[in-house]
């Protein structure tokens, strides 16, 4: 969970904040000799929408850009109708200012559009209270698991770019690999074994490089220690690589079947991922 207590230095840093303090040195020299006066009831225009509501409300939280912004030591444009400027997307301000007024929070479909929000503008307090809703608090739990794996976003990229070069190559739309996904690193006998155990906790350094070998894939996952199984990794490929706009489509078509040792055959389950980068639109002809 992101500490509201790291200090006001934390929060100058972010972009909003920065934007806040971006005035012009005359606009600066003015703000210095004559201090703003604002009303108590503060018009404003946000990226073109407009919101009214009291100073009190933008002041609730002193640590903020909009409680920086109008504390009355920043000049802040106005337009034509003398509403107050500010040059960002105002789609999402109306929860902003929900939760300034009476600490109302957004429904769970605007969780994570809310929290850029609270983010842009340094609003601590919020962005505490949303990282412990749905989805973001999941994604935190997503994330700890995804913390385990070596190399995830890089095999990540990985994915997206052979798809990409094939598909390229083939002047196709789509492009297939091969994924190879394990849990744990130990092959599999057909011998039901106490063989088995006794090596996966005996076997000798040299016996254990007998066992080391790449499948015949593109991009290999594993292994990891965690409740979390194979098909758990599945989805958070497919949620990660649906997230970039792609059309992922998975299914097993075999394990990997290299013989390593006596009875050991690797049996990895390997999956082939078919990445499509544009969907075919049906035309209706008359």
């Amino acid at each position: 969970m992101r500490g509201w207590g790291e200090g006001r230095e934390a929060v100058r840093t972010t972009p909003g904040f920065r934007a806040a303090r971006a005035a012009s040195p005359a606009a600066g020299l003015k703000a210095l000799v004559i201090p703003p006066q604002f009303p108590e009831v503060v018009p404003l225009n946000i990226g073109g929408a407009h919101f009214t509501t009291r100073l009190s409300t933008l002041r609730r939280y002193e640590d903020t850009m909009l409680a920086a912004m109008f504390s009355g030591r920043h000049y802040i444009p106005t337009d034509a109708e003398g509403r107050y400027f500010i040059d960002r997307d105002g789609a999402h301000f109306g929860d902003v200012l929900n939760f300034l007024r009476s600490g109302d929070l957004p429904p769970r479909e605007r969780v994570r559009a809310v929290y850029k929000e609270a983010q842009y503008y340094a609003i601590g307090p919020l962005l505490e209270q949303l990282e412990n809703m749905q989805p973001l608090k999941g994604e935190k739990v997503r994330q700890a698991f995804l913390g385990l794996m070596p190399y995830y976003k890089d095999h990540l990229e990985r994915i997206v770019e052979i798809a990409r070069l094939r598909a390229v190559q083939r002047k196709a739309r789509f492009a297939k690999l091969k994924v190879c996904v394990f849990k744990e690193e130990m092959p599999i006998t057909p011998y039901e074994c106490p063989l088995l155990n006794s090596l996966r906790f005996e076997r000798s350094e040299s016996d254990g490089q007998l066992f080391e070998h790449h499948c015949e894939v593109d991009v290999s996952f594993g292994p990891w220690e965690a409740v979390a199984d194979v098909y758990d990794l599945l989805h958070c490929l497919v949620t990660d690589l649906s997230a970039q706009g792609l059309t992922v489509d998975h299914q097993c078509i075999g394990v990997c079947d290299k013989h390593l040792i006596n009875h050991y055959y690797c049996k990895r389950p390997i999956y082939e991922f078919k990445i499509t980068w544009w969907k075919r639109v049906h035309l209706i002809l008359h």
